[in-house]
């Protein structure tokens, strides 16, 4: 039995607490959150323990945590939970900065503990199909992949714009499609009701010389999400809701056969493997850092109107930083 728990019970807190409760060989040992009510209510739900200070849940031996706190909050809360012992599962983006997100995984190494980085897509058994027939010459020589991640806004997200929020996962993905790395981007974006940008428009240029555009928005009251991709041979539209891929060739436009499956399920299975069989983790923390760089790279493009290129500072092992306290709000 792996002991887990999780810190942060808000909306995708819930989503992790409930799947985790499912698990024949996990012990949800207990959730964590300052809102009271809240708190009690879901360990209720859930027949588990509530906890209002995270640090209590994290000195209760646990084998790893689930971290679904706001992106501010990552490092810290990260950092506490590895000194204690635990792997660590943290949602995207890695942390709120690409110092901080190395600090994180310098200190899971250090203290050999696995830490994997909530990109669900890529656990979207659509996305893993599409790879195999990116790789397999399907399309042939892949030139441009565009992603549109739209749908309506949700309160909850106060602490960052729509870059930081939504783009990392078309980030992930299209460098994970290329298995390239993006060495410039820029920016269109701007804001109509949220205090920073609330829709956007990223274009990426790879090492290799191709194209990734994204596209996103908290305007449209439907939700988006969708990927195409554009090769010689061929070109493939990938649905992320309905987990489709169709592939459109000079004759023929044929439906992948996919086999569907929760993102969400895989992603948290595949991190109690990691913990039970000594795998490793399907999304490595610096895919993770990459994202967040780009995104980072990305919003100062575009207050600075300018192509900017991407620094993404080399991953070493640095001196332990220190935890301050701190009390987590739910995400």
């Amino acid at each position: 039995m792996v002991r887990i728990g999780v810190i942060g019970t808000g909306k995708m807190g819930r989503n992790h607490v409930k799947i985790f409760s499912s698990m024949k060989n996990v012990d949800l040992v207990g959730v964590a959150d300052i809102n009271e009510e809240v708190v009690r209510d879901i360990a209720g739900e859930y027949s588990t323990r509530p906890y209002l200070d995270y640090k209590d849940l994290i000195g209760e031996n646990l084998d790893a945590v689930s971290i679904v706190v706001p992106t501010t909050l990552h490092k810290e809360v990260a950092i506490n939970s590895i000194r204690a012992g635990c792997h660590v599962l943290v949602e995207k983006p890695i942390s709120a900065t690409v110092d901080e997100g190395r600090e994180m995984i310098a200190e899971a190494n250090k203290y050999q503990k696995k830490l994997l980085v909530g990109h669900v897509e890529r656990f979207n058994p659509a996305v893993n199909i599409l790879k195999e027939i990116v790789d397999d010459g399907v399309l042939g020589n892949v030139v441009s992949i565009s992603s549109k991640r739209v749908g309506p806004y949700s309160p909850r997200i106060t602490d960052c714009g729509i870059i930081l929020d939504l783009a990392p996962h078309d980030i992930d993905v299209i460098s994970y499609l290329y298995n390239d790395r993006v060495k410039e981007v820029y920016t269109i974006a701007g804001k109509a009701f949220h205090s920073q940008e609330d829709h956007a428009t990223l274009m990426l240029r790879f090492h290799r010389g191709t194209a990734g555009v994204i596209e996103t928005s908290w305007l449209p009251p439907h939700r988006v999400r969708m990927l195409n991709v554009v090769g010689e041979a061929g070109v493939a539209s990938l649905d992320f809701i309905e987990q489709k891929v169709i592939v459109y060739d000079k004759d023929w436009a044929r439906e992948a056969n996919v086999e569907r499956k929760e993102p969400l399920r895989n992603e948290l299975r595949h991190f109690i493997n990691l913990i039970c069989n000594s795998e490793s983790p399907i999304v490595s923390g610096e895919d993770s850092l990459h994202a967040l760089a780009v995104a980072l790279t990305a919003v100062e493009s575009y207050r600075a109107d300018r192509l900017m290129k991407v620094r993404l500072p080399s991953i070493a092992e640095t001196h332990s930083p220190r935890v301050s306290p701190l009390r987590v709000i739910h995400k």
